[in-house]
């Protein structure tokens, strides 16, 4: 078979940093192409020369052995080649029409942008999705799930011979994944060239045909996916096999540190009731929408419940509590929040790492004390870590994801916090990365911390925690041993209820 792009040689520094070294592609049409490695391997440095946001310093792409100059993304789109990047490209000001059609707005007779017809065409896509958005809605009032379905719609909707996309189940429960599936089995169908990027082992192996591992910007492997296997898949990427992704559980029996009775996230709900103790990590498991970002959110004044009443450590708190000084009030309570988004939401990405981790410490002080240097504990969280960056002065935006996420657990380790709350502990994370994470949540809960964690993705609940919590219709439906559980019987709970 004639490839349809072939990119050969590409190489790319940035500064003294070689982020692609000789590196060869090549995409067939009717084929998913799986692109695998750690944070940091190339991979979307690879597609965004593709895509015509990076210009590579030598190399050469062909499409249908012609040979592209693509000096710009909308050179790329012409050329037939659409991106869904990882990092959520929509403009929260404009709406999802107009979102979709940026760049290619149709016209009147009179030469005006048709914003009818941009939504009736937005609003046919969308429902083809299975979405049931209206067109009109402004991006900034979507959740984050809802705002990456717009932007594979996108994707999806230039209706180019490849499609570029990079990690856009990160934000996506297993049922929303399938909906996904279903189309890429439908372009693949009409002949397109598909490239795959995730980290999740069991989308690659249902929807993909080859993949092409990178390591340190260099192509380890190129195989067929039926010649690979989970583990020699793991062995390729990071160089070692890992066997034991999950670290052991905790031992159950310590003290109660925080609970939660008589919670209604509505005036109909009926009443949310939980216990987590010390040493323990909990998970709110469930299908999307169904309230567990809601329970957690709760916690920190982020979502206004219809009534309820937290304990932390003693203390009694009627809730709601305020929506602007939550977070605070939690946090001199020894409570921590990592939000799902910690671009937008956790990490303050064109300051230093030592300001991202000490802000948890400042927040601590008296309104108007005099602000202090810690840099001994900044430099001690990071070696914790083992945050990989350039130093404490490193912005947090120039590192990879797992260690962004890292970061941002460091600025409640560092605070002293014993109570954890988490949305996604391991969204856009490698696998090398997730595997260190879990690591440092056991140790936090081994260490007499407590955790409540929420996750699209049931494998890592279930390997992770110590007792799953099934949210369905806004209340808590199942309370069961994660030792014990399945994503089966974790469904079953989700769904009879």
């Amino acid at each position: 078979m004639v490839s349809l792009i072939q990119m050969s040689g590409v190489s790319k520094a940035f500064g003294s940093s070689v982020a692609l070294d000789d590196v060869s592609l090549e995409l067939f049409p009717g084929s998913v192409h799986a692109l695998m490695g750690e944070n940091g391997a190339g991979k979307s440095t690879l597609m965004k020369i593709l895509a015509g946001v990076v210009q590579p310093d030598r190399g050469t792409v062909h499409l249908n052995g012609r040979e592209l100059r693509i000096t710009g993304p909308r050179e790329a789109l012409d050329a037939g080649i659409s991106t869904v990047f990882q990092e959520l490209s929509l403009l929260p000001n404009l709406t999802i029409a107009e979102n979709m059609f940026l760049g290619r707005e149709p016209t009147t007779a009179f030469g005006t942008v048709d914003g009818r017809l941009m939504e009736r065409r937005a609003g046919s896509t969308l429902k083809e999705l299975g979405l049931e958005l209206d067109p009109a809605t402004l991006v900034s009032e979507l959740t984050i799930a809802e705002r990456q379905f717009v932007e594979i719609a996108r994707g999806i909707f230039a209706n180019t011979a490849v499609v570029i996309l990079d990690e856009p189940t990160a934000a996506l429960n297993s049922a929303d994944v399938e909906t996904l599936n279903r189309h890429i089995r439908r372009l693949k169908e009409q002949g397109k060239a598909i490239v795959y990027i995730s980290h999740r082992m069991d989308e690659i192996f249902d929807i993909c045909d080859t993949v092409t591992v990178l390591k340190d910007g260099r192509k380890v492997a190129t195989r067929p996916i039926r010649e690979v296997t989970p583990q020699s898949l793991v062995a390729l990427m990071v160089g070692r096999e890992i066997k034991d992704l999950f670290p052991r559980r905790g031992a159950p029996g310590g003290q109660p540190i925080l609970t939660l009775e008589d919670l209604r996230l509505a005036p109909d709900a009926a009443p949310i009731a939980l216990t987590l103790s010390r040493g323990e990590i909990v998970a709110l498991a469930g299908l999307e929408g169904q309230g567990q970002r809601e329970i957690l959110r709760s916690l920190i004044g982020r979502h206004q419940p219809h009534g309820g009443t937290l304990t932390v450590k003693g203390d009694r708190i009627d809730l709601p509590m305020s929506p602007s000084g939550g977070v605070r009030q939690m946090q001199a309570m020894g409570m921590g929040f990592v939000p799902e988004d910690r671009k937008d939401e956790g990490l303050f990405l064109g300051l230093p790492l030592a300001h991202n981790i000490s802000i948890g410490l400042h927040t601590a002080q008296p309104d108007l004390s005099l602000a202090r240097r810690y840099q001994k504990i900044v430099a001690g969280t990071l070696s914790r870590l083992a945050v990989k960056a350039a130093g404490p002065g490193a912005p947090a935006g120039s590192l990879s994801g797992g260690n962004q996420q890292k970061v941002l657990l460091g600025r409640y380790l560092a605070s002293g916090a014993d109570i954890l709350l988490i949305e996604e502990p391991t969204r856009g994370v490698d696998i090398g990365a997730k595997a260190e994470i879990y690591r440092l949540l056991r140790n936090f809960a081994d260490d007499g911390g407590a955790i409540l964690i929420l996750s699209r993705e049931t494998i890592e609940l279930i390997g992770l925690c110590d007792r799953i919590l099934v949210v369905h219709g806004r209340t808590i439906v199942g309370d069961m041993p994660a030792g014990e559980a399945t994503e089966h019987n974790i469904l079953d709970a989700a769904l009879i209820a």
